[in-house]
């Protein structure tokens, strides 16, 4: 396949075709497996600490905040807002929203973003950094323990590389997580550290995953993209919305990716609140046209 930022619009809507390709890795892009006993000592920690500290009603209550309230920061934050500017903020909660992002344990909103935007830029093609073609493994969990993609692409996203804040949390940005962790302990003891920040915490990275990996594998296709992204229900009741994936590859600028009021979408509903209470504005949707174009001649599902 060409490597050409653009992909082949020859290939739109031909989703068998799309899903027969696959790519082999180039030599630089392996798993640092000493570098990544950290992710996974986290996973260890995570499952083995509650048997030992026990669950409590408070760690449990944590736990789910800890899920769906960093997944927010994430699919508003370092998605919606960082990576694709669907709508606009003041100084003041972009701050915040990098903050609440820098909690997740998924580095800074620099390096999150600008992965993000190289990867809608090549999707599906051989420079997108996590394509299912090259393997489901490697899409999920895989590239993130690459050393090619250790280091944040400022080039990408120099828009919001100008902020001091910014780049400061981006430089410390393994800091700000055992500050949630220790936050976690204060509130709810060892049961909260192990329950409330570990176990929410994997959580939160694998559902978070699922957008890269299972998004370009299962569910229906509605538009025909240049790319594998599919619309999955059961992905955006997971993620808050961001199973729409074939949606928001078709259009990538909007704060919606449930383009109709049955796609549940619950990033975009405190959104929408949040503008009733001038704290964002300027929400991007899709028009009439761009729900109407594009369509694939008849939806296809895996």
């Amino acid at each position: 396949m060409s490597l050409s930022s653009d992909p082949d619009p020859s290939t739109a809507g031909d989703t068998a075709l799309l899903d027969r390709e696959t790519f082999t890795r180039a030599p630089d892009e392996k798993v640092n497996w000493v570098t990544s006993i950290p992710f996974l000592a986290f996973h260890v920690i995570a499952f083995v600490g509650p048997f030992i500290s026990g669950v409590t009603m408070k760690s449990f209550l944590l736990f789910l905040v800890m899920v769906f309230g960093r997944l927010w920061f994430i699919t508003a934050g370092y998605h919606r807002y960082f990576a694709h500017r669907s709508y606009r903020t003041s100084r003041a909660f972009q701050l915040v929203l990098a903050l609440g992002g820098v909690s997740c344990v998924q580095k800074g909103p620099l390096w999150w973003a600008g992965h993000h935007r190289n990867h809608h830029r090549y999707s599906d093609t051989e420079l997108d950094v996590h394509s299912p073609k090259r393997g489901f493994w490697w899409s999920h969990v895989g590239w993130i323990l690459c050393d090619k993609f250790a280091d944040a692409p400022t080039e990408r996203i120099r828009d919001f590389a100008k902020y001091p804040e910014l780049r400061f949390i981006e430089k410390y940005n393994g800091v700000f997580p055992w500050l949630t962790g220790l936050a976690c302990f204060l509130i709810a003891g060892w049961s909260g550290l192990f329950v409330g920040f570990f176990l929410s915490t994997v959580v939160l990275w694998h559902d978070t995953f699922l957008v890269n990996s299972l998004a370009h594998v299962m569910g229906r296709r509605r538009y025909a993209t240049t790319d594998t992204s599919r619309n999955s229900v059961l992905i955006a009741v997971a993620t808050l919305g961001e199973g729409w994936h074939n949606n928001h590859h078709h259009h990538q600028a909007s704060a919606r990716n449930g383009f109709f009021w049955w796609e549940l979408d619950m990033t975009f509903y405190v959104l929408k609140v949040l503008s009733w209470m001038h704290i964002v504005h300027d929400l991007k949707v899709p028009s009439a046209e761009l729900l109407a174009a594009q369509r694939e001649q008849k939806s296809t599902s895996v």
